[in-house]
């Protein structure tokens, strides 16, 4: 794996530049330019004061000073230019990039979003790509620019005397061991940091998305307190990692001004001997400060490559995850004919143990237009048995049909279409009321939306709204009631016309009359569309076709709700239960 995020690094990130590489390629271009006339006007320097001011020459050091003024505007120009084209390279790529990591994620099927939290994948495509983002622009200003400068510079100043060029020779392997040492040590400090900003998001996100909840148990004080941990780690953690880089400078300071010093004394003497002009001299304390500036580019760029790399696995962790199954091998051609569905010895573990599986030889066969009821005790696997009808989970035994073929055989798109599905946890997007409808049917028109509210009983508190349709509607749908959201949510998954609908425990927040409503409208309108429901509420699924009670993964009893009353004392103590519960 080290080898493979080895490579990313170096050679992959190159790609997410896409149509920005003529500017990838411009920035290191400008700069190498730029550095050459910065190398320029140490040298014409020299000339004005060995040649110009010694012979007292004007004329040539009006000339050569005017050299300088127009080496040096042409250095800032370049210097401008490579600035804005690596602005816009870095910020071309960071787009790409957030681009295919979030089609990556489009791509995961439900076992690949179960290994990460959410607050991880928001913090790799924000605080990860950002990182990635500022090393990629250093990269491209400085890759080119500091390596050219130190070998011009080391150049001009082996050309002005050979002796002073020594000096490098021990400043440069010290730097290099620093570097070393900084490189083998902070790479798992900022691992560590990264990991702890995922925590910290992770508490943000819940206490946004559950504030009601946590105002409603006076519960501030408590997260507060966690709150304020997380903080204090993270900062523990950033403050050991980014406490090790910031060695780096002070190194570079006291080689470079130590280097300066023994220039400044071996130089001097020179000097006095006759064997050294004072133009050169100051010229080669010039390319001296251009080689340690260079040095200094260097430990820049390798400082942002430390803290990058701890980014750049993380977010190549996200790119390099093959989605567990995938529709490649399904029949483009081929539809839902019918509703029907069959379970032929299926098993289910999300676990790579499968000796514990959530479902166990699970055979069922429920015919097109019949209603089906799931019921069960928490945990005994009934969303994981609903769920693996549209396929949003791969069995791991045995085998799923929809439509008299099995679900493999399908492409994702028009199976899906064929599976309307209503998930436990009811969700809606920012946006208005008719915006999320259109998530079940882009081009319905408003009179196939009206039905569909109708029959799921949203149509009349809509139009009770001012706005009616064109609502808006709050991040999750938190403008509207849980009942509210759960009949829209029922009413987007009918507008996809599907020939099996699929109610994950989806009528819990609908009170009893408005559930009898919605039933009938549904068989009133929706003739011949299999309906299988995961309910509660016995009362809600007597006129069943069929219930089919499940028991720590395994069928346990299958029958309308007459034949289970008589013969299954499970169901009928729940049912005498709820009906004494009823009557009080």
């Amino acid at each position: 794996m080290t080898e493979k995020r080895s490579r990313f690094a170096i050679i992959n990130l190159f790609k997410y530049a896409g149509k920005f590489k003529k500017y990838s390629i411009l920035a290191p271009t400008f700069a190498a330019l730029e550095v050459m006339f910065d190398i320029l006007i140490p040298y014409l320097m020299a000339k004005i004061v060995d040649v110009g001011i010694a012979n007292r020459d004007l004329n040539y050091m009006v000339r050569t000073g005017m050299l300088m003024v127009g080496a040096t505007l042409i250095s800032l120009v370049l210097g401008v230019y490579c600035a804005k084209f690596a602005t816009i390279s870095s910020a071309g790529f960071a787009m790409n990039l957030r681009r295919a990591v979030f089609n990556r994620l489009q791509r995961f099927a439900f076992p690949n979003i179960d290994r990460y939290t959410t607050a991880s994948l928001v913090t790799r495509m924000t605080t990860d790509v950002q990182f990635i983002q500022q090393m990629f622009q250093m990269l491209t200003r400085m890759f080119v620019r500091a390596p050219m400068m130190m070998i011009m510079a080391v150049f001009m100043s082996l050309t002005i005397n050979r002796e002073l060029a020594l000096v490098f020779l021990v400043a440069i392997p010290v730097l290099g061991s620093v570097f070393y040492f900084i490189i083998s040590r902070a790479h798992p400090l900022f691992i560590k940091m990264l990991t702890k900003i995922d925590f910290l998001n992770r508490i943000v996100q819940e206490n946004l998305i559950a504030i009601r909840v946590v105002k409603a148990f006076v519960r501030h004080e408590y997260e507060n307190e966690k709150f304020e941990e997380a903080v204090t780690e993270l900062r523990q953690a950033q403050l050991r990692a980014e406490k090790l880089v910031t060695i780096n400078m002070p190194v570079m300071m006291i080689v470079m001004n130590s280097c300066i010093i023994a220039i400044l004394w071996f130089g001097g003497n020179k000097i006095i001997v006759g064997e050294m002009l004072p133009g050169m001299l100051i010229s080669f304390l010039t390319y001296t400060q251009m080689i340690m500036i260079s040095l200094m580019l260097f430990s820049m760029v390798f400082i942002m490559f430390v803290i990058s790399q701890a980014s750049v696995h993380r977010v190549e962790e996200v790119l390099e995850e093959e989605p567990t199954f995938s529709d490649e091998d399904g029949d483009p051609n081929l539809t839902v004919k019918d509703g029907s569905i069959e379970f032929r010895h299926v098993d289910l573990s999300y676990a790579a143990d499968k000796s514990n599986p959530v479902l166990s030889d699970i055979n069922l066969s429920i015919t097109a237009g019949e209603k089906v009821a799931i019921i069960g005790g928490t945990g005994s696997g009934k969303s994981s048995l609903v769920q693996m009808i549209p396929r949003l989970y791969e069995v791991t035994a045995g085998e799923v049909l929809v439509g008299g073929h099995n679900v493999k055989d399908y492409k994702f798109k028009p199976l899906r279409d064929a599976v309307a599905m209503v998930l436990q946890k009811n969700l809606l997007f920012s946006g208005t009321i008719a915006d999320n409808l259109r998530w079940g049917n882009q081009e319905a028109t408003e009179e196939e939306m009206i039905k569909a509210c109708k029959v799921a009983q949203a149509h009349d508190f809509i139009m009770a709204f001012p706005d009616g349709y064109q609502t808006m509607l709050g991040q999750g749908g938190t403008t509207v009631s849980g009942g509210q959201k759960q009949r829209l949510c029922i009413a987007r998954a009918l507008m996809k016309q599907p020939k099996i609908i699929i109610l994950d425990d989806s009528t819990s927040a609908i009170d009893t009359a408005t559930e009898k409503k919605f039933q009938q409208a549904f068989r009133e309108n929706y003739q011949g569309m299999t309906i299988v429901i995961i309910a509660q509420r016995l009362q809600s699924i007597q006129d069943s076709d069929k219930i089919i009670i499940l028991d720590d993964g395994k069928v346990v009893d299958i029958g309308t709700h007459d034949e289970l009353v008589e013969r299954n004392l499970i169901y009928r103590e729940v049912y005498e239960s709820q009906q004494e519960g009823s009557l009080l």
